[in-house]
């Protein structure tokens, strides 16, 4: 009877605890607080027009041009980035791709998605996706792995004739990212995101002057401290079902205790 009322506590745990987990999905981060999109794109790194996750960024350029965006990612979050290129009703055969690059400016591959597309003689908009990788909260320094901090969009046309050279356009941007949770957690974590101009900004209340920063992203966002995830409690779940399972199995495998009687020899 004890057995049953302990492996029935332990059930219950483990549905509260697990109930969070399984109510809290990653929601799509929404637009900045003031509720403008941007309606522009940079022309480089060092450009980038910042967008947040959720948000839908627009922006007029001509063929040929590179147009640059930038976001943050954290850890356990899988980025995907969409693009929707506009193009003049008439037009030559044209080829577009959008590259994502990381804050060291390495350029992460897509894990699956339709990065690069070519475009017919006068067909319709292009549109592009890229899926990356689950976003480490450490990697080894010869790795290529996503590490949190800030990632730039690129977008610019690689096949294009000629005549289509200079040609206006406008592009749709939109990053969402799903939260991977506990399963891509590895052991470790960077000392700070990898955001352009964190390592540099000056103390204010120092008196030092403030340098110039690539990106605005920066710990008051909320970067995570890379160690705790969820996969933490399902091992000590884990752990305790183990136990009980212990002590059940010794509960119903040891007897009753009594001596059993011997008869008599006769």
């Amino acid at each position: 009877m004890r057995v049953t009322r302990a492996l029935g506590a332990a059930l219950l745990a483990l549905g509260l605890a697990a109930g969070p987990a399984a109510a809290d999905p990653s929601p799509s981060p929404s637009a900045s607080g003031d509720g403008q999109a941007p309606t522009q794109a940079g022309t480089s790194f060092r450009t980038a027009t910042e967008i947040e996750q959720g948000q839908r960024a627009t922006a007029s350029g001509s063929t040929g041009d590179y147009l640059y965006w930038s976001f943050p990612a954290d850890t356990g979050e899988r980025p995907t980035v969409r693009a929707t290129v506009k193009l003049p009703q008439t037009h030559g055969a044209q080829t577009w791709q959008i590259d994502v690059y990381d804050g060291l400016r390495r350029r992460q591959a897509c894990q699956y998605g339709a990065a690069t597309r070519t475009a017919a003689q006068d067909a319709g908009p292009v549109e592009l996706a890229c899926v990356l990788r689950t976003v480490r909260s450490w990697s080894e320094p010869w790795a290529d792995d996503p590490l949190p901090g800030t990632y730039y969009i690129r977008l610019t046309a690689v096949g294009l004739g000629a005549p289509d050279l200079g040609r206006p356009v406008s592009a749709e941007v939109r990053v969402d990212s799903k939260d991977v949770g506990g399963a891509a957690a590895v052991d470790g974590s960077l000392a700070e995101p990898l955001v352009p101009g964190i390592a540099v900004k000056a103390d204010e209340k120092d008196g030092g002057s403030k340098a110039a920063v690539l990106s605005s992203f920066g710990s008051d966002d909320g970067w995570s401290s890379g160690w705790w995830t969820d996969r933490w409690v399902w091992t000590a779940l884990g752990g305790v079902l183990a136990a009980l399972a212990g002590i059940g199995g010794y509960a119903l495998t040891r007897g009753s205790g009594r001596p059993s009687r011997v008869p008599p020899n006769v």
